[in-house]
This record gives C-alpha cells, structure tokens and sequence, in this order.
C-alpha cells in the first residue's frame, strides 16, 4: 500500500443523555478521527477512543494527537506496509499508547480491506453474518430509570443488559431488576470501584445469577481478582486489565477471570485483539467486545471484530440512535430485534458523511507522507 497522507480531526459529538460510571459522567464525547489515503485514491478510516480526560485509562485525546504527530505518523512515513499486522510490530518499540496505535492501524486495516475488496469483518477472518448485541446502563438517579431504560431495551430485543454499579448504587439495583427480569441476560459493570474490604458484597451478587461481573477491583490488577474469583460463584470479566494477549495469558494462568470483554483501542488494535481472541477459543474463554460511546467509524470496527467466531456474549454495539442525534456515518448502525447484521461491501461497509465529519470537527491537521 502506497500511503499518501494522513488526516487527523478532533471532533466533538454531545451525547444524547448523560453517560455516569463509578469514574464519573460524560455530557460529549471528544475523539480523534484519523482518515488515511494512498497514492490511488483509496480512504481508511479510524477513531481514536481515548477521552478528553484521563478517568477511565491514562491516554487522552491531546497525548494522542501528540503520539501520532511527533511519534507514530513519522514512524510510518518511513515504513513500507504490505499488511496491516507489520502496523504492531512497526509500533513496538513504543510502550503503551494503545489507543493511539490502535487508530492508525485501524485505518490501515479498512484500507487493507478494501485494497483486497474485502469486508473488514471478513479481512479479520470473520464468519458470522449477524451480531447479537445489549446495551450499557450507566448510574441513574432513582432505580426506577434503570428499570424504565431495560423495559425500552426488552421491547427492541437487545440481548442483554448491562448495569454499571459502584459501592451504594449495587445490590437493590441488582435485586429490583431481578424482581422484575428473572430471567434476561444481566451483568454488572464496576468499572474498579471495588476492593477486597467489598468481598461480602460482591458474594452477596452471587445470588442474582449474573452473566458476569465487569473489572470489580483495580484498574491495574489480576490478582487480586483470582483471590475473588475463587470466593465467588459469578464470572469475572477482565477489562482495564487487560492490554496484550500476553496479560490475557497471566490472567488465565493466575484464575483471574473466566470472561474476557475485548476494546479495541484498550489492547493496540485489531491485530492484538485477534490474538486476544484466538487464545481465548483455544482456552474456552468467552469473549465480547466493550463499548467506549464510540461514534460509527469506531462502531463499524467493532461490527467487524465481533463478526469472529468466539464472540459468543452479546456486546455493547448499541445502535447510533441510542447515544447520538446524528451519527457521523452512513447509514447509521442499526440494530432489529438486538441484531446487527455484518457489513459485506469493502471497509468498514459505512460511508463516512463529510459534511456531518465537517460540521463536528473542532480542528483537523494533515501529514504527508
């Protein structure tokens, strides 16, 4: 692949309802849109999910854009790229930055895609046609939202709900849900709002059978959650812990969790997230790929991603409707009766809408290559 130049965009989108979780709540979503195009003409795309603050992991959009400007973009000016699977080998030497590295080789992967008039989903070696998909419930003011929100959900046929809890905001969520739904698919996500001084709690989740519980204990830990794996019958899903099929490896190896949810940006991009999965399916660990309030470019590869065959729990992939009043892509991702189904044209099989692109972006740089 020829590379031509690359075009960063910081964008802006407001949220149509406020996002809460245990590290706080989110109005918009600031993000970096990186366009990609070569010498004949074809256009990757990408999105960067860092946020504008660092709460949920330590990269934000400015370091970023100061790790694809001053580190990452120069480093591929000077490579060639047969593949995008040399993208993560090329970015090695730098540690971490995964988010960053991860929307550069995003954009590769779509051109990569429909340079071989590919399907991205079928780039990555994808199979499945349509996705099962849930949504994220973040914290309310009163149980009786959540309970609102899960009716509107159960009557469009999302596949599973998933609630975000921290300590005070638990255990009457959980057992009001259960009162109402015995019986759909639940889970709770902590977002590490817990520690082991909460194990009576979290025992005590045991008894609303529960999917799983998401990341209850620190960001950085796999220990500590095989100590509470083995305390408890719910399955633990590993989440801000995990960044490389090598930590998915330690976790397995340690009993620290028998789920795996799978970010693209967390983990450096979709040729880490393949190796993610494919040790998961040798190891019968089941996998699902997490949200990050991504607009559609980002929403697109995540289609794509969750089209492998051992995503087998429903995943966060909510339709643009849910979070946005107009989406940056068209169509919009669209969900019927809590199915997606796969894009087959070349890429990412959504068109980006520049108008709307324009409309939303706060900045834009370009860089030849």
């Amino acid at each position: 692949m020829k590379l031509d130049r690359v075009v960063l965009r910081h964008m802006k989108l407001q949220l149509l309802h406020p996002f809460t979780t245990s590290v706080g709540t989110e109005y918009d979503k600031d993000f970096i849109l990186v366009e990609v195009r070569t010498k004949d003409g074809l256009v990757g795309w990408a999105e960067s999910v860092a946020a504008g603050d660092p709460f949920y992991k330590e990269e934000t959009v400015k370091t970023n854009w100061h790790m694809l400007q001053d580190f990452l973009i120069p480093m591929l000016a000077k490579a060639p790229i047969d593949h995008p699977d040399q993208i993560s080998e090329l970015f090695a030497p730098i540690r971490g930055n995964y988010m960053a590295k991860s929307a550069l080789e995003g954009a590769i992967w779509d051109l990569y895609a429909k340079k071989q008039g590919l399907s991205l989903a079928k780039a990555l070696g994808g199979s499945k046609e349509k996705i099962d998909v849930g949504i994220s419930i973040g914290i309310q003011d009163h149980v009786e939202q959540v309970l609102d929100i899960i009716d509107e959900y159960v009557d469009k046929g999302y596949k599973r709900m998933k609630v975000k809890i921290q300590p005070g905001w638990d255990l009457h969520v959980l057992e009001a849900i259960r009162k109402k739904y015995p019986k759909i698919p639940l889970m709770a996500d902590a977002n590490c709002a817990y520690t082991l001084k909460d194990i009576e709690t979290l025992k005590a989740m045991d008894e609303f059978h529960l999917t799983m519980i998401e990341q209850p204990l620190g960001f950085d830990d796999i220990v500590d959650h095989a100590q509470l794996q083995a305390q408890i019958q719910t399955p633990i899903c590993l989440d801000e812990s995990i960044h490389s099929a090598e930590d998915v490896r330690k976790a397995l190896y340690l009993g620290s969790c028998k789920v795996v949810n799978i970010k693209i940006g967390r983990v450096g991009g979709l040729t880490e997230s393949k190796k993610i999965h494919d040790l998961c399916e040798a190891h019968g660990i089941p996998i699902w790929c997490g949200g990050m309030l991504e607009a559609g470019v980002g929403r697109a590869h995540n289609v794509a991603m969750t089209s492998l065959s051992n995503f087998t729990l429903p995943g966060d992939t909510a339709a643009s409707s849910r979070y946005w009043k107009e989406d940056i892509i068209d169509p919009e991702v669209t969900v019927e009766d809590g199915v997606i189904t796969v894009p087959q044209t070349p890429g990412i099989g959504y068109e980006p809408n520049r108008e709307r692109i324009e409309k939303y972006t706060l900045y834009s740089q370009t860089f030849r290559l």
